[in-house]
């Protein structure tokens, strides 16, 4: 856990239950950086309003800083805080959401260009995963897939742990993920386009 002292990271791996959701948004909370599950892969979750944590998750990741982080929101309330949606876009948004998409909006001016690598699009997620939304709720995340830069994503715990010791402060270990990255789509064209 992030030790308020001396700042050495001491990673935890826990199964993703109620009580343990807690813990991790309280290390959020605090600028620490969570692997946590989602119906698809794990995701590295840092808060979006967070920059000194949104960076540690270029870093940890060896992520360029010119390719955007998607971010997770819990619901589509919390989605409209963060996106313009034209009628169109958001009737497309709302018959996608919650699932396995990540849809390309126009961000709105609380979002860091940090996130979204100098453009004014984001990449926005919500999960039916019931244990991603409660981690989620009033916490927006960064959403990208937790894996170094290059690599393929695993479902592996072991793999995570050797990938990320000492690197974040909690693995919540998931059960029923399928594996595929989500599906990427960009809304703020026409004809709406597939981009993954």
């Amino acid at each position: 856990m992030l030790s308020l002292f001396n700042q050495k990271i001491v990673m935890r791996i826990l199964p993703v239950s109620a009580l343990n959701i807690i813990k991790a948004r309280k290390i959020i909370k605090q600028g620490g950086i969570v692997v946590y599950p989602t119906e698809t892969v794990y995701g590295l979750g840092a808060d979006i309003f967070n920059l000194s944590a949104v960076r540690k998750i270029f870093t940890l990741k060896g992520r360029k800083f010119n390719k955007p982080l998607s971010v997770m929101v819990s619901d589509f309330r919390s989605l409209k805080k963060l996106v313009y949606l034209n009628p169109e876009q958001e009737i497309m948004a709302r018959g996608l959401l919650p699932g396995p998409f990540t849809l390309i909006l126009r961000k709105k001016k609380n979002i860091s260009e940090l996130l979204t690598a100098g453009t004014n699009k984001l990449g926005i997620r919500c999960s039916p995963d019931k244990f991603c939304q409660q981690l989620t709720k009033n916490l927006p995340l960064t959403a990208t897939s937790a894996n170094l830069s290059g690599q393929s994503t695993t479902l592996s715990v072991k793999k995570l742990a050797r990938d990320f010791k000492n690197k974040v402060d909690l693995i919540l270990v998931g059960k029923k993920m399928s594996g595929q990255p989500s599906r990427v789509i960009n809304l703020t064209v026409r004809p709406v386009k597939i981009l993954r």
